[in-house]
């Protein structure tokens, strides 16, 4: 049998477009906002105790990589690979290069300070691996990433950063 070098160059081709297309985190998504980084393990003995518990360590950073653009947080969603979902339903502006955490437990949401809360004392991430969604107000999705803490925490602290 004889391999020519335009059948090997299609094959490259055909093994590169399905590399491309395999890996979750492989597909890049056209939206100015995008996941920075999780602290999926919230440090500390996990309790979701609303009153002592440490649900307001966990939390996720997103980020506005736009240079001009303002962008309302209201009506993004963020869901994780069980189908657990936050919804923005305020106004909550972020600036180009500006960032948000979306913190665990009860608190005051804030523009000032960039923070808002999930109002819901359960852990939202799972400690050895899940999948980050986040979804712009039409539905589709802006970002997306999957973690485990054996691939992608190198110092075990239960923090990893993306973009």
């Amino acid at each position: 049998m004889r391999i020519t070098h335009a059948a090997i160059a299609a094959a490259i081709t055909v093994g590169s477009l399905a590399a491309l297309t395999s890996p979750v985190q492989a597909a890049e998504y056209s939206s100015a906002l995008k996941v920075r980084s999780i602290q999926y393990d919230a440090p500390g003995r996990d309790s979701n105790s609303c009153s002592t518990g440490n649900t307001r360590e966990e939390y996720l950073t997103v980020k506005n990589y736009s240079s001009s653009a303002t962008v309302n947080l209201k009506g993004y969603v963020v869901k994780d690979a069980a189908g657990n979902r936050f919804a923005f339903t305020a106004n909550h502006y972020l600036q180009p290069g500006d960032s948000v955490k979306l913190r665990g437990g009860h608190g005051t949401d804030s523009d000032a300070n960039n923070v808002v809360y999930r109002d819901n004392c359960n852990f939202m991430w799972n400690n050895d691996r899940d999948t980050i969604y986040l979804y712009k107000p039409s539905g589709s999705r802006a970002d997306v990433h999957s973690y485990s803490k054996s691939g992608n925490d190198r110092d075990g602290n239960g923090y990893i950063t993306f973009h």
